[in-house]
């Protein structure tokens, strides 16, 4: 309460980037342990462990990548009760990202626009800050292409990535889905994408060999909610073919539809990709649709408008096996992934579910509608 009454207030009165670098460099400057005792002591979560290829999650509730691109801040956002945090997106080449403004708020729909443009120090310098600092839970480091890379070169980029962040990551995902990377979502067409997922895949088991690992570093594979039905088909055959070891859905869209906020200012922004509640009901869908087309047999980590457990368990329900937010972050709070934690496991008993993997993808069916 104190976050939306006093402290949102005076960071929603500042330029969204600049609010956000604020809050993230504050956060980087504090004690994990303070922040966990602040955190607990008004809102202790219970336990909700969770296996997902191979690696062991303290719970399901993520931290989507583009909050923390550079890693700056990682252990005291793990202090906040995440299960786990995604860094980056990364870039092998350090970039400026768009030109400013690229982030705008929608505070009528709880909503955001952004088109950073994967603004980051490059894999090298994050590979080295991190060394430094793990969080306590389990990193993902999403990556993508840097802008200078010709789309016909983009695999040779991603693999420079790839090696860079390979001995920091416990997973990596793959972004080839941002809107805002000029000619990026064409990687998710299957020739293109099969080129590269099989690229990653070649070098990921050449790598496990060479540093001695019981299996290679699990790969997902971060898609756009802009897809079709058909799209997506082809992209789980693909996924399945190469055993890419999941699926995050989804990104934000460039759609604009169904927006409370003024048409001329929404308009008045530009491009972009819109995140936060408005998003909700179509990666809901979304991965409903992918867990039924893989039967069930891909883990997804569901992301898109999640504020409130209601909103976690229902991407459960529709077949996401974890879960991540980002702009709910912004509007809720620090204490969101406690809150989160603490209502999943309320559902869990009121529904009469035993565990999280019990409750996937349950509704699966009636949600793909």
């Amino acid at each position: 309460m104190v976050y939306r009454s006093l402290v949102r207030p005076i960071l929603f009165s500042l330029p969204p980037e600049t609010a956000h670098e604020l809050g993230l460099h504050s956060l980087s400057l504090l004690r994990p342990k303070l922040i966990h005792d602040l955190v607990a002591r008004s809102c202790s979560s219970p336990p909700n462990p969770i296996t997902r290829f191979g690696l062991s999650f303290r719970n399901p509730v993520g931290l989507a990548a583009g909050f923390d691109k550079d890693g700056i801040a990682l252990q005291p956002l793990a202090a906040l009760g995440f299960g786990f945090i995604e860094a980056g997106t990364v870039t092998y080449h350090p970039q400026p990202g768009n030109p400013l403004p690229r982030l705008f708020r929608l505070s009528e729909d709880q909503a955001l626009i952004n088109r950073a443009g994967f603004n980051n120090e490059g894999a090298a310098a994050f590979t080295r800050r991190v060394a430094d600092s793990r969080p306590d839970c389990v990193l993902g480091v999403s990556i993508g292409k840097s802008r200078i890379t010709a789309l016909e070169d983009a695999a040779a980029d991603y693999l420079a990535s790839f090696e860079l962040v390979y001995g920091v990551a416990e997973y990596i995902a793959i972004n080839v889905s941002s809107p805002n990377t000029p000619q990026l979502r064409e990687l998710q067409q299957s020739e293109q994408l099969t080129s590269l997922l099989s690229a990653l895949q070649a070098r990921n088991q050449e790598l496990q060999m060479k540093h001695g690992k019981d299996a290679p570093i699990p790969l997902l594979v971060k898609l756009s909610p802009d897809l079709a039905e058909s799209d997506l088909e082809m992209i789980v055959n693909v996924i399945q073919d190469l055993k890419i070891d999941g699926i995050i859905a989804t990104n934000t869209t460039i759609s604009r539809d169904n927006l409370r906020a003024d048409p001329k200012r929404v308009a008045s922004v530009g491009a972009g990709g819109l995140s936060g509640k408005p998003l909700k009901s179509r990666s809901t869908k979304m991965i409903a649709q992918l867990y039924e087309l893989t039967r069930g047999q891909i883990p997804l980590i569901g992301v898109g408008g999640i504020f409130t457990a209601e909103d976690a368990w229902e991407k459960i329900a529709a077949g996401a096996s974890l879960v991540q937010l980002y702009t709910g972050f912004i509007y809720q709070g620090p204490r969101i992934a406690q809150q989160i934690n603490v209502g999943l496991a309320k559902l869990l008993a009121s529904e009469g579910f035993a565990n999280i993997d019990a409750a996937v993808g349950h509704r699966s069916k009636q949600l793909s509608n």
